[in-house]
C-alpha cells in the first residue's frame, strides 16, 4: 500500500475549555467595618473554531494532530478582578469540508 499526500477523511477529538471558577472574596479595609463582597468572575473557556481556507486542499495537516484542546479560563480574584479567558483554537480546513459531530458516551 503506497502512502499518499492527499488525505480526505480524518477523525479528530476536540474539546472546548472549561470556564474558570469565580472568587468569593470579602472587601476588608481599616475604616470600612462591613465592606461587602468584591470577588471577580472566572474567565470563559476557550472555543474550538473550524474555519474554511482556500490555502488548504487536503486534511493532511490534521492526520497527525488528532487531539485539539482549547485553553481553560483562569479563576477570578479579589477586588473585582476577572479571570483570564481561555485560548481559542482555530482549525483550518479546505472549503467544502463536511463536519460530522459525535458526542462521546460516558
Amino acid at each position: 500500500m503506497a502512502s499518499s499526500n492527499f488525505v480526505d477523511y480524518v477523525k479528530i477529538f476536540c474539546r472546548s475549555g472549561k470556564g474558570g471558577p469565580g472568587s468569593m472574596h470579602m472587601r476588608r479595609e481599616k475604616f470600612i467595618p462591613k465592606g461587602g463582597p468584591d470577588g471577580g468572575d472566572g474567565g470563559r473557556g476557550g472555543h474550538v473554531i473550524l474555519k474554511g481556507s482556500r490555502n488548504h486542499w487536503t486534511l493532511l495537516h490534521l492526520k497527525f494532530q488528532r487531539h485539539i484542546f482549547a485553553g481553560h479560563g483562569m479563576s477570578g480574584s479579589g477586588q473585582g478582578s476577572f479571570g483570564a479567558q481561555g485560548e481559542d483554537k482555530t482549525i483550518f480546513v479546505p472549503l467544502g469540508t463536511m463536519l460530522k459531530m459525535r458526542k462521546l458516551e460516558r
